[in-house]
């Protein structure tokens, strides 16, 4: 402001103010504070001088002026709080006073030019002195004003009101908001990173306080980990290195950017251990094999199924934590987690294993009452091969959007996708959409256009949905646990024959949705919401419409063969009625948790190496002695010119001679339980005869 650089320039600037007063406490021998600083003690000059000047200070100190930046700090003031015409009267009165902006020059230090200098300011001093004492008051009455509603106050808080909307737009605040015309403009498979820490969520709900407790870890006793976004590295965690895992940019097309996992030799070789391992049978093999690499990415998926298996879920979400944060240090340093341009290909192996490690997580996420976190990660599935969806996630997003109450964001997805993905034909998606519409609904805050226009869509989607799905009622009903009354039962739309004429296919999705959401159907208004569509749909029936015979054709005719991602999604999900729809073709075959129904059109970049396996032309005593003695080998290691006719009589000889000693050795650990008895101790003796 005018007034702040009239003030600013006429004490001299930082440097000179700094340099005179360091220099004259010296002279003085006082200590920094002790002395008021005035005018006069930012120029040096002799004697007669200082003692003139220490009479000004003191008379101005009688004034109320006792420093000279009170007049900058007032001119603060006056820029933050006054007008303009107050600034322009201090700028006319400068003017009066014969002060003129100066120039970026050097002040000068001459006898005259410095009195006459000082002078001046002390004549400034004096009327800005009554001057601040009329804004002092002027100020209160200013700021009682505004507290009563000035318009001045009213604009600044709507403007500092547009300056957070526009920090909440970049910060990445929530989808969801109460007025549905809100559209957001950002895409939509946005990924925050605040929103993929679970702690986030469990704030909101619980508070910072029983999240995070009292327990603080101690520096010495911390351990450090990289800081991560996926999963939060945990002190009880071995220390991590570079487990022979990284990432490639393989190409930019189209402005996305294509990555694979890429495995060097030494975790090849682990690899290959890993899968002797699973061969075994014998999940102690995987333990040990984890003791000496803990961060190899399948052995930490296995054994966490192992886990769950066995009912230790802590553990087994802990696993695959641990995956997780070995493969995010193996990131590129362009990939990006929430750009939405970043793409995997699920038919590379290496790449399955980030698939299935978020995957798995995501579950484990919604078990444990973060929805609003696996909705995320949901989406960062996705957003990593949206075309193919390898693990078919769009039968979980809507799910998840509506125990997150993102009833918003289902909707968006479906008025997006449906135009080339055809969404609407999924069972889950028909009914998910409708049920989000009557939540809307049931808002209290919302206008009464929204609500009947939430009302409107809610009821003509969720009738289509019975009619194109009929099969889906009597199982989801007997899963909320309520009996429909007999017109519904009793009718043939409705009936037994609806479950029975639908494909296999479409019976697999409909057990998987049921099974899944049955749990959001059982409010009773939803349920009072359903019977009243329900009978508005039997009578639709009754009148033969022609949408239902259109509905009945495309059941027909879609729904033949479900393809191979949605078996995929099954297996994962763990829902026992959705795994026992299974078609024989995908449960005869074997099933590896790591790597659960690889694609046809896999891309490999190594393979395993064929273990040398002796020749199976053993006699039946032979592999009987095998079985008990592994180290037992009836050929030995024989060399290449075993098969010649002139070293066989040797070779059968030690071969004999090798099945002796077995023998021996076996009749020599043989231990029997119970004591012989006084009247039978040559039957020992005999008992070698029996032998064929």
């Amino acid at each position: 402001g005018t007034t702040l650089a009239h003030a600013y320039w006429a004490v001299g600037g930082p440097v000179a103010a700094v340099m005179s007063c360091r220099a004259l406490r010296r002279l003085r021998g006082e200590q920094r504070g002790q002395e008021p600083l005035g005018p006069a003690s930012l120029y040096l000059a002799d004697d007669k001088q200082a003692d003139s000047v220490g009479g000004r200070g003191k008379r101005r100190a009688e004034r109320g002026v006792g420093n000279l930046y009170e007049l900058i700090t007032n001119a603060d003031d006056d820029v933050e709080e006054g007008t303009p015409v107050e600034g322009t009267a201090v700028a006319s009165r400068l003017k009066e006073q014969g002060l003129q902006e100066p120039e970026c020059e050097k002040p000068e230090h001459n006898g005259h030019g410095e009195e006459e200098k000082v002078a001046d300011l002390e004549q400034v001093a004096n009327n800005t002195q009554s001057d601040n004492k009329l804004k002092k008051k002027k100020k209160r009455k200013r700021t009682k004003k505004r507290t009563a509603g000035d318009p001045q106050g009213d604009a600044t808080v709507e403007y500092i009101d547009g300056i957070l909307e526009v920090m909440a737009t970049f910060d990445g605040l929530s989808f969801q908001s109460q007025n549905s015309s809100n559209i957001d403009c950002r895409p939509l498979l946005y990924v925050e990173h605040r929103n993929l820490n679970p702690e986030t969520e469990l704030k909101r709900y619980f508070g910072a306080r029983a999240v995070l407790g009292d327990q603080r870890p101690r520096p010495k006793q911390r351990q450090y980990h990289r800081s991560t976004w996926l999963t939060t590295a945990k002190d009880t965690w071995p220390r991590y290195t570079k487990a022979g895992i990284t990432m490639q940019l393989l190409e930019t097309k189209g402005g996305e950017q294509f990555f694979m996992f890429q495995h060097h030799r030494e975790y090849q070789q682990v690899q290959f251990k890993f899968l002797e391992a699973v061969e075994s049978m014998d999940p102690n093999n995987i333990v040990l094999l984890l003791q000496m690499n803990p961060y190899h990415i399948d052995s930490l998926l296995q054994l966490s199924d192992v886990c769950r298996m066995q009912e230790d879920q802590e553990m087994a979400r802990e696993l695959i934590e641990r995956a997780l944060f070995s493969l995010e240090c193996a990131f590129h340093p362009v990939f990006s987690l929430t750009s939405g341009s970043c793409r995997l290909d699920y038919r590379r192996p290496e790449n399955r294993a980030f698939f299935l490690a978020l995957f798995k997580h995501m579950i484990f996420l919604e078990k444990r009452g973060c929805p609003r976190t696996a909705l995320e990660f949901c989406k960062l599935i996705v957003s990593l091969d949206p075309e193919d969806d390898p693990l078919c996630l769009l039968l979980i997003i809507d799910f998840l959007s509506l125990r997150a109450r993102e009833y918003l964001f289902l909707i968006r997805v479906f008025q997006e996708w449906e135009m080339h993905r055809n969404i609407s034909q999924l069972p889950n998606f028909a009914f998910s959409v409708p049920l989000a519409y009557f939540f809307l609904s049931q808002q209290e805050d919302i206008s009464e256009a929204d609500l009947v226009n939430f009302q409107e869509k809610a009821a003509h989607l969720i009738q289509n949905a019975l009619i194109m799905f009929p099969g889906v009622l009597m199982p989801l009903l007997d899963h909320c646990g309520v009996q429909p009354d007999s017109e519904v039962s009793s009718h043939s739309f409705f009936g037994l024959t609806a479950q029975v004429s639908q494909p296999p296919a479409l019976g697999q999705l409909v057990s998987l949705y049921v099974e899944r959401t049955h749990s959001l159907w059982k409010d009773p208004a939803v349920m009072t919401w359903l019977e009243a569509n329900v009978r508005e749909v039997l009578q639709m029936v009754d009148a033969e419409e022609l949408i239902v015979e259109e509905c009945e054709k495309k059941r027909k005719v879609r729904y033949r063969s479900a393809p191979r991602n949605m078996y995929r999604h099954m297996i994962l999900s763990e829902l026992k009625e959705a795994v026992a729809a299974l078609p024989l073709e995908v449960t005869s075959q074997a099933v590896l948790s790591f790597d659960p129904l690889p694609p046809l059109d896999s891309i490999v970049s190594y393979t395993r190496p064929e273990r040398t396996s002796h020749p199976s032309s053993e006699s039946t005593l032979s592999l009987f002695f095998r079985s008990l003695l592994p180290n037992f080998n009836l050929q030995g290691d024989l060399g290449p010119a075993a098969g010649e006719d002139a070293d066989a009589g040797r070779d059968l000889n030690q071969g004999v001679n090798r099945l002796m000693a077995a023998m021996r050795d076996m009749l020599a650990n043989i231990q029997f339980q119970e004591p012989p008895r006084e009247d039978n101790l040559d039957g020992d003796a005999d008992g070698d005869v029996d032998w064929d």
